[in-house]
């Protein structure tokens, strides 16, 4: 490995820190993964330890290597959105946990705003709902409960930060202060027409224009990692150096997954199946104005020039086949689930509505809860296994209308990655259900890959997209593992279509206040 050009790749997620190293043509050599602990202090508040991230990082990383390091050419950062923290720049030191996206402390104030009629003004700038979701009513919270906060950032002794500035501050040893548009765009405070920190912005949250960091295209020479080779020594015991290494790409995650997916013209659109699912079309140059309840936000770009996308977030998904294992304890595994699901010909009528916490795209109804709908004495465990997987895909085809009537863009492919995607019943009825051919790619890390594959564009490992292109159709599987490319195509007709979209929609209705 070490005679081989790698990019190393750091997924920062909400649980744990994924690490990658991508070769020349676009395959993973090896990975890294190390969890960290979820804090929750009052109900309703998600915080991490930005420390423990940081040495998560580190063990993620350390997890790559033998004992010599690899030739690495670039490394690329991708992260969990909206999560705020703010540290002391002299000391390095947070002055507070980092503030989750989960996080709801911040609601009322979301309230207050919207009361006194901001919600409009901030949705032009900054293409976002007024929600405690993004960055700027967390920054501000921090500020007014940590004693003498203000006063410190008002001296331009603090630093804010998502993930992303943080992990990229320590890398290079305090010498860096930055982040990326995609950032920047999550945090309510970031006009996406202008591309800059807006001044009107900053005062409706009340937060200082010197805690915040300079904002710079995702593709783009962020500074280079400072770490000698006695850290390493000290710390994992091996004789490895990072020093010098450009950190060359930057994204949040659901960007970085649409660029990892390589959908970097418009009408190409992606969706992640994870807990929840995450769907963004590229509208290019475009800013869509969205009706629909969806986000308008920027893609990644290779420079200065903004490209933008459409958002559509599905709370439940993943996290309903959780349910049913942990919850209502009808199955044993998630994998399992497809096979259930495929031992029977439909769902006999049975619709789940999984409004666990509310629906998001494009109902937004906060105060909807779950059910299992059109039960009869013949209802089986089959059916409500089968129906809690058809939900997730109904949820997604919703988000995916809601788009196409904002954008009048067709979508004729939808590009697929995580866990959920590796049961085919799932990605089939996807399909069936959108009326378009779903692409589960064999390499499904595309978060990772979309980091790797910025800092690569960034420091010559790969000339364009188009070469990108040609090494994503002929990936293969990571070393030992069975290829999962395949694209599954629509095996029903549109009025089979019609009909099982009107009878999910009416199952929404009845569970919406």
């Amino acid at each position: 490995m070490s005679n081989t050009a790698c990019v190393l790749a750091i997924d920062q997620g909400t649980t744990g820190t994924t690490t990658l190293l991508v070769d020349g043509q676009g395959n993973i050599v090896t990975r890294g993964y190390q969890e960290f602990t979820q804090y929750y202090p009052h109900p309703g508040w998600v915080e991490h330890d930005p420390e423990e991230i940081w040495n998560a990082t580190l063990q993620a990383i350390d997890a790559l290597f033998g004992d010599e390091t690899p030739n690495i050419i670039a490394l690329g950062i991708t992260n969990q959105r909206e999560t705020t923290l703010i540290w002391d720049r002299k000391t390095g030191k947070p002055i507070y946990p980092a503030i989750v996206w989960q996080c709801r402390r911040t609601a009322d104030k979301c309230n207050t705003l919207d009361k006194h009629g901001f919600s409009e003004e901030i949705k032009t700038k900054t293409g976002l709902v007024l929600d405690a979701y993004f960055s700027a009513t967390k920054v501000a919270w921090i500020l007014d409960n940590v004693s003498g906060a203000r006063e410190q950032a008002e001296r331009g002794e603090l630093a804010f930060g998502t993930i992303d500035t943080w992990l990229l501050w320590k890398l290079t040893d305090g010498a860096v202060h930055k982040t990326d548009y995609t950032n920047a765009s999550r945090t309510l405070l970031f006009n996406i027409n202008t591309l800059s920190w807006d001044d009107t912005l900053l005062e409706i949250f009340n937060v200082p224009k010197t805690i915040l960091p300079e904002v710079c295209p995702s593709a783009n020479n962020f500074g280079t990692a400072s770490f000698y080779r006695n850290f390493w020594l000290e710390t994992f015991g091996k004789n490895i150096c990072l020093d010098g290494i450009p950190i060359a790409g930057i994204a949040g995650d659901q960007q970085a997954a649409l660029f990892g997916q390589l959908c970097t013209k418009p009408g190409m659109a992606k969706n992640t199946y994870g807990t929840g699912c995450f769907l963004m079309l590229n509208t290019g140059t475009e800013k869509v104005e969205t009706e629909t309840g969806l986000l308008t936000t920027l893609a990644c770009s290779l420079d200065e020039n903004p490209v933008y996308a459409l958002e559509g977030s599905v709370f439940v998904a993943g996290a309903a086949v959780q349910w049913l294992r942990d919850g209502i304890q009808i199955i044993e595994s998630a994998p399992e689930t497809g096979e259930i699901a495929a031992s029977i010909p439909d769902a006999g009528g049975v619709f789940v509505v999984p409004a666990f916490t509310g629906l998001g795209a494009p109902y937004w109804d906060a105060e909807a809860r779950g059910a299992i709908l059109g039960l009869t004495r013949g209802s089986t465990r089959e059916q409500i296994v089968r129906a809690t997987l058809e939900s997730i895909a109904y949820q997604s085809a919703d988000v995916v209308t809601a788009m196409l009537t904002d954008a009048e863009i067709t979508i004729d492919r939808l590009r697929v990655d995580g866990g959920a995607t590796t049961n085919d019943f799932l990605m089939q009825f996807q399909a069936d259900i959108l009326g378009i051919d779903v692409e589960r790619p064999a390499q499904i890390e595309s978060t990772g890959l979309g980091a790797a594959y910025l800092a690569g564009i960034t420091s010559g490992m790969w000339k364009d997209i188009a070469e990108l292109e040609t090494y994503r159709s002929a990936q293969d599987a990571p070393a030992g593992e069975v290829s999962t490319a395949r694209v599954f195509s629509p095996q029903i007709d549109t009025n089979e279509r019609n009909q099982k979209l009107a009878q999910w929609k009416e199952a929404v209705q009845r569970v919406m206040t």
